[in-house]
């Protein structure tokens, strides 16, 4: 896991759509931090400062609130329709020691041997949910995909875990398989394989001066 990074927040008493909009103009995110029995407190942090932990991998954070640290484990983050921009963050308290549920990112290592023998690796979770403390959340979770051939599938119970993290994840959940590529085929041969209707028999239609 990654050294734990301090970051500075101020506590917000406006609320609303109108003010969230001020605030973001300003560079700053709005957020919301709860937990522990306490009362949820709202918060604005310095964008670019919680951007780039996230870019290292940070999950969790000390924060500095007006003078009073907590350790705060992010738990959602809301970007813009574009999902480019973060627009808003919640967070919950934790204490070092206790154990907590998350979501953490699967890194795939190497390629499938499949993939060069005309095969397709579809991949199906690119995270795995797993139980910790919070002092032990880690990175990533490797997985390595070097031995998966044609005909192979990875489950979430086969990814190896740090020592210390539980999988909650259904450890029957796909997470990829290799599949060989169909090859395309021409009209003529699709056509070839269509089933043959039925004959269909209809009625003579009677000759003139016949009846029906």
């Amino acid at each position: 896991m990654a050294d734990t990074v301090v970051l500075k927040a101020d506590i917000r008493k406006d609320s609303g759509s109108k003010s969230a909009a001020k605030i973001r103009k300003k560079g700053l995110c709005p957020a919301i931090v709860y937990g522990h029995g306490e009362e949820p407190v709202s918060i604005t942090l310095n964008l670019h400062d919680f951007t780039e932990a996230l870019h290292h991998g940070q999950r969790l954070l000390e924060m500095d609130m007006g003078g009073k640290k907590a350790n705060l484990l992010i738990k959602a983050i809301q970007y813009d329709h574009f999902g480019k921009n973060i627009i808003h963050a919640d967070f919950m308290r934790v204490d070092l020691a206790e154990v907590v549920h998350v979501n953490v990112d699967i890194a795939f290592k190497g390629e499938a041997p499949g993939s060069h023998e005309g095969g397709m690796v579809d991949q199906h979770l690119d995270h795995l949910e797993i139980e910790c403390k919070v002092s032990e959340i880690p990175d990533s979770i490797e997985c390595s995909i070097r031995e998966v051939n044609i005909g192979d599938s990875l489950y979430a119970g086969d990814i190896e875990l740090p020592g210390g993290v539980k999988l909650v994840t259904d450890a029957k959940a796909l997470v990829l398989n290799c599949h060989l590529v169909a090859e395309a085929k021409s009209t003529e041969e699709v056509e070839e394989e269509l089933p043959t209707g039925p004959e269909v028999i209809t009625e003579k239609a009677p000759e003139e001066g016949q009846e029906g």
